[in-house]
Parts: structure tokens; C-alpha cells; sequence
């Protein structure tokens, strides 16, 4: 799995990756979705109106403990939740699911589900490094880890995206990590879901350029976010998320990866910065409704700018 000679097979490939990467997202070809994790103060039949209403293609609906839709009760309520988004006319091309492995609880039900709906991509991950263990021994085990999702992918037509995230023992902090295990897979069934907020937080002088390059004809969805870095409460230098276009994202540059690379799929807008009040955590509406609705519009206009700007709208 770690041969020389797969490493370089896999970055040859990359060059040809932009007619494999996947063209089965309902609407626009790069439709901008919504997380529902935003929304999750309210109904998904509000959630939809108020998306309609932003101007959003689609909806990533959240499928998890405490999202729009309970693992627990997917086969039911993820249907009626996918008509209502539909019926309000825009496009569910993924959900964000609680899936780490083939193991988590109602993992195959989620899927069957998805799949009996017609939603090909689901975001997954959430594999965390020890270090108490080489890191050469854990990537094995990774992979063993996601060679079974891949089997539970194959047998239902279903595409997993791994989330990149940043900060301590975040596996896919390195983004190295992540393509030395996906890699080995059909993207059809395992890819990346790349997020170009914490991928500048790791590397945010020149290392998001290369890790862009390499990792987006991998990956088959897309999260924006933009962030700066302050010093916290307790003194430590962190990230600082904030609205789209006022930290260091360079959204116009990255934009011009994401052509080259080739790439179709949804872009999740996330807005996880503190001015959302709750509905940044997912966890309440501690804001006027007015100004979240501003915020929000904001940074929608903000990203289809660059968009545009690279020539992909």
C-alpha cells in the first residue's frame, strides 16, 4: 500500500482525475448546498424555504446524532425530509452523515436509504491519530478501516468524502494522510470532501496550494469557510473563523485549483464563525433572525464572486 511505486501511481493519476471525478449532482453542475447544521433551530420544511429564499442550489442535509435527521429513524424521516428540500426546488446531492466506519451504528441502513433516493455522496470521517502509536501502523489500520466502508460503498452505489479538518490528532490534518489511503480506492466509492478553510489553517502560507492540487481530483465535494488568527481567551494563538472574504482564504485563487482539477460536485458554505450566534454550532438561534439572514447572504455572494471570478459560474 505505501510502495514508492503505488505513491507515484497515484499522483499520475491525478492528472487525468478530472473526467472520473463525478458528474451525478442533481441541478448545476457545481451546486452550492446549504449545511443544515446551520438551520438546525428550526424545521427542515423552513430550512428549505429560507434556502430558496438565499438563493441556494441545495441542501447538505445533516444525518446524525442531533442533526435534521436521527440515524435512528433515517428509512423514515430522511424521505420526507428530501421531498420537502425537492419540493421547495432545490437539489439534495449529499448529506453529512455520522459514519466513521462500516461500524457505526445504522451505517448500511443509512445508506440503503440514500441510495434508495437517489443521493450517490455522503460526507464521512473522523479518524483520529494516537500518539502513542507509529503513525505508519495507524494509516494500516485506516485502511483496513476504510476498506470495509468501501465494500458497504460498492455494494449500495454509494461515494463516501472523508471531511479534511485541522488541529491535533485530526487524521487528515496533514492531508497527506488522507490521500495515502484514498488513493488506493475507486472514487466512486471513497473520495475527499475538501475543506479549503481548515486546509489554510495548516498551511497557510503556501502548503494549501500543493495539498489543493494534489487532493481535489479526489475529491468529489467541497467546504468553504475563511478564518484569521487571534489570540484566544486563555492567550494561545487559534483560529479565529470568520465571514467569507475577510481572513486569509484566497477563495479566488483556490477557485482556480478547483478548475483545473476538473471538478463537479456540491460546495458546502459553512459558517462557523461566532456573529452566527448558536446556529454556527448547530445547536440553537441566539441571533436576530435578520441579521443571520444577512450574514448568510453575505457570504453566499461572496463565494459565487469568486466563483465567477474563476470562470465557474
Amino acid at each position: 500500500m505505501l510502495t514508492r511505486r503505488s505513491a507515484l501511481a497515484g499522483l499520475a493519476a491525478s492528472a487525468a482525475a478530472g473526467s472520473l471525478v463525478s458528474t451525478a449532482a442533481e441541478g448545476p453542475a457545481l451546486p452550492v448546498c446549504a449545511f443544515s447544521k446551520h438551520f438546525q433551530w428550526t424545521s427542515v420544511e423552513e430550512t428549505a424555504s429560507l434556502c430558496k429564499e438565499l438563493g441556494y442550489d441545495g441542501v447538505d442535509l445533516t444525518v446524525r446524532e442531533g442533526g435534521h435527521v436521527l440515524p435512528s429513524r433515517v428509512a423514515h424521516d430522511l424521505p420526507r425530509a428530501v421531498e420537502i428540500v425537492r419540493k421547495a426546488g432545490l437539489s439534495t446531492p449529499m448529506v453529512t452523515a455520522g459514519i466513521v466506519d462500516a461500524a457505526s451504528p445504522h451505517a448500511e441502513t443509512i445508506l440503503k436509504t440514500l441510495a434508495s433516493l437517489g443521493i450517490k455522496r455522503y460526507r464521512w470521517g473522523g479518524f483520529r491519530w494516537d500518539e502513542k502509536q507509529k503513525p505508519e501502523a495507524q494509516i494500516s489500520s485506516f485502511y483496513d478501516r476504510t476498506k470495509q466502508l468501501d465494500a458497504l460503498n460498492r455494494a449500495h452505489g454509494m461515494c463516501a468524502m472523508y471531511h479534511t479538518h485541522s488541529g491535533p490528532g485530526q487524521f487528515g490534518n496533514a492531508f497527506w494522510d488522507i490521500f495515502t489511503v484514498t488513493r488506493e480506492f475507486a472514487r466512486e466509492s471513497i473520495s475527499i470532501n475538501f475543506d479549503i478553510g481548515h486546509a489554510t489553517v495548516e498551511g497557510g502560507f503556501g502548503a494549501w496550494m500543493s495539498t489543493s492540487r494534489m487532493l481535489l481530483p479526489y475529491s468529489r465535494g467541497i467546504a468553504v469557510k475563511d478564518f484569521y488568527w487571534e489570540k484566544n481567551a486563555r492567550g494561545v494563538w487559534a483560529p479565529r473563523w470568520c465571514a467569507l472574504g475577510k481572513g486569509m482564504v484566497n477563495l479566488p485563487r483556490f477557485f482556480g485549483y478547483v478548475k483545473e482539477a476538473g471538478f463537479t460536485g456540491p460546495i458546502q458554505l459553512h459558517l462557523e464563525y461566532p456573529e452566527m450566534g448558536d446556529a454556527h454550532t448547530g445547536k440553537g438561534m441566539t441571533i436576530e433572525r435578520s441579521e443571520f439572514l444577512r450574514l448568510m447572504r453575505a457570504d453566499i455572494a461572496t463565494l459565487r464572486g469568486a466563483m465567477r471570478q474563476a470562470g465557474l459560474a
